[in-house]
């Protein structure tokens, strides 16, 4: 399959919510055959079951390697959608939470009942506005695993009405509710008294946010988003977020970048600025999309990447940012492991 056709497929399915393998093998003879396996399907694929339960293989965040002993490689990397900050309620403490699920790479849906409060000419870093009734919630979001959800409506009758939409479907990664612990305490006895699952309300993270001693709206709207991360990177993620690769693949699926080489970080260890998983797309005379952290990270992975795309295959390699970022009095140090490749 062509990187493009690719690339392109593997950003409609994880658009559509699913979550999607892209199993590489890259062979002795510097040619590489890869895969695309929807999580639904995942079972139908015996080298995708034998790579995770294999002792030999190296699980890193979304990443499954295996080294052979014919030096062949097999990459098995996991794609989620993007996770969504859906926030119910579009009040002062919304608009800053709204701005701050931006900065950190969230597609932010904000639901009101209110035309003067839920409008695209207030909230301008958000993806979606809808407003409509709170009694018509599931006509407009069907909620998922890879959603994290804000209850922060003006009061407790219309908490109750998104709760029970929230728990009559699949779990979100994240909900939370803000209130008074009476308001709390009333909402969630109310739910309970319904028959919705106990487990399941108890979960509910209320009253919501880091207990930080927070006033302003913007204070607590922190409070908030700091929940909201250690949930996405401790409790739920386990690695599993990536939104740095994201950008090579939209720009390959949407803006019709074709790469000519693509480079895959594959392990990290100390202060890096990076993560496993990103990507970086890249042609030989310098046109870029994704990122695996900049600098001279960046500089000598690009370097070894239009070395491959002159005379094709494959190659792992450690970079050690250490004595660089010695020489530029830079925080960051550490090494870290690429995959490059010709596409």
């Amino acid at each position: 399959m062509a990187v493009q056709s690719l690339y392109t497929e593997l950003y409609r399915l994880i658009e559509t919510g699913e979550t999607v393998f892209l199993l590489s093998e890259y062979q002795c003879d510097g040619s590489i055959v890869p895969k695309l396996v929807p999580e639904r399907d995942a079972g139908l694929f015996a080298g995708l079951t034998e790579l995770q339960l294999s002792p030999h293989a190296t699980r890193c965040g979304p990443l499954t390697t295996m080294q052979n002993p014919n030096g062949s490689l097999v990459l098995l990397e996991r794609f989620m959608a993007k996770p969504r900050l859906i926030i119910l309620g579009g009040g002062h403490i919304s608009l800053a939470l709204a701005d701050m699920a931006h900065l950190t790479d969230f597609d932010t849906i904000v639901y009101d009942d209110r035309p003067s409060f839920a409008n695209s000419e207030r909230f301008r870093t958000a993806k979606t506005v809808i407003c409509d009734s709170f009694t018509r919630l599931a006509e407009h979001i069907s909620f998922g695993p890879s959603d994290f959800v804000v209850d922060v409506t003006r009061g407790h009758l219309h908490d109750k009405e998104c709760l029970e939409v929230l728990l009559a479907g699949p779990e979100p990664a994240y909900t939370g509710m803000i209130g008074s612990r009476r308001r709390v305490a009333i909402v969630l006895g109310d739910l309970k008294k319904a028959g919705f699952s106990t487990q399941r309300i108890e979960r509910i993270h209320a009253p919501i946010g880091v207990k930080i001693g927070a006033q302003t709206p913007s204070e607590i709207a922190v409070s908030i988003m700091a929940e909201i991360i250690a949930v996405k990177r401790t409790e739920q993620g386990q690695g599993q977020w990536l939104s740095s690769s994201l950008g090579m693949i939209e720009a390959i699926a949407h803006r019709g970048f074709v790469p000519e080489a693509v480079i895959t970080v594959l392990a990290t260890e100390g202060s890096v600025p990076t993560e496993v998983g990103c990507k970086l797309g890249m042609s030989y005379e310098g046109a870029l999309a994704g990122s695996i952290g900049g600098g001279c990270s960046e500089a000598e992975a690009i370097q070894i990447g239009r070395e491959l795309i002159r005379k094709g295959g494959w190659k792992v390699h450690d970079i050690d940012l250490t004595d660089s970022a010695e020489d530029e009095g830079m925080v960051c140090g550490g090494t870290m492991r690429v995959l490059i490749q010709k596409v």
